[in-house]
């Protein structure tokens, strides 16, 4: 990566000493399976976000003023188990250094080295996934770290809440939790569909958004675009009222792919990532000490699944 700030903000809210954020790019493109160029990504969000307003209207804020420190980019890929080791290890780092750690792909197989280091570092934890596919297959094409098995992990050892699904093999119905499933035509029609899917969270949530979630008449620049998505304005009550409402430990966003003669996408991304900081930090000042409240590894013991008369 060039950019020697995100946002090209300046240097006194960049240096991580100071910095209560961390942005992570990780430009993989390695299992992809239809159109290449995620590996661009990071790169083309970073880009978008150097030519962004740095004041949210609708929150009264500047949060880059929290200082937001732009990590040396991931780039390990001899192989997918080798870049989710390396992305799960760099995540992990921040999260020790008491950083709020957000990650930028690349394709969504980054999400695995993700969710792990925060399933690892934090008590019973919500995997809040938005995305068009359902991403459950135990292995694809000789690995299970490739993007068709974004979330199996998740599903095996974290609160998984998918929102927005709507393309997925029959297989995966098998791993799926119908209950804690939203399906994109199921949403489209009843609009108790976010106060259901919060009510199913535990209060630590991690937030892995998928680009292709969005209805590609807003966001085309993404690998495998799929009709009837999420808006923009829909998608932005939702979050707002999950940071609200539980304690978002961190977040990433993959599956930019960009395309040089459609730059909205770039953008798109580029304000959804500032916003959903916006939204976790709107109601702190800028010297307040930042606290994530992670709790070691060795003295935390994660369930299967939760039951279903758990108390959230």
């Amino acid at each position: 990566m060039n950019n020697k700030t995100y946002a090209g903000i300046p240097e006194e809210f960049a240096k991580l000493e100071q910095a209560k954020i961390v942005v992570i790019p990780v430009p993989y493109d390695g299992t992809s399976t239809w159109q290449k160029g995620a590996d661009k990504g990071p790169q083309a969000f970073l880009e978008a976000s150097e030519n962004m307003e740095l004041y949210d209207i609708e929150t009264d804020t500047e949060v880059y003023q929290q200082g937001v420190f732009l990590a040396d980019s991931v780039t390990e890929n001899t192989s997918p188990e080798a870049m989710v080791e390396a992305v799960h290890q760099a995540t992990k780092k921040y999260i020790k250094k008491n950083k709020f750690v957000t990650v930028f792909g690349g394709e969504h197989s980054i999400s695995i080295g993700t969710i792990r280091a925060f399933n690892e570092m934090y008590p019973s934890l919500t995997v809040l996934h938005i995305d068009a596919h359902a991403d459950l297959r135990q292995s694809y094409e000789g690995s299970t770290c490739n993007h068709a098995c974004a979330v199996y992990e998740a599903s095996q050892n974290t609160n998984l809440i998918q929102v927005g699904i709507r393309s997925m093999d029959i297989m995966e119905k098998t791993v799926m939790d119908e209950e804690k499933t939203y399906f994109a035509h199921e949403m489209a029609v009843d609009d108790t569909w976010m106060d259901s899917a919060i009510d199913q969270m535990t209060d630590n949530v991690f937030i892995t958004f998928d680009l292709d979630a969005f209805d590609p008449s807003i966001l085309p620049s993404t690998g495998t675009p799929e009709p009837g998505g999420l808006f923009w304005y829909e998608t932005l009550e939702f979050l707002k009222q999950v940071f609200e409402e539980k304690n978002v430990v961190g977040f990433d966003i993959v599956e930019l792919c960009p395309n040089s003669k459609e730059k909205s996408s770039n953008f798109l991304a580029a304000k959804l990532y500032y916003k959903m900081l916006s939204y976790k930090f709107m109601n702190d000042n800028f010297d307040d000490d930042f606290d994530n409240n992670y709790e070691a590894t060795e003295t935390k013991k994660n369930t299967l699944k939760f039951t279903e008369d758990a108390n959230y």
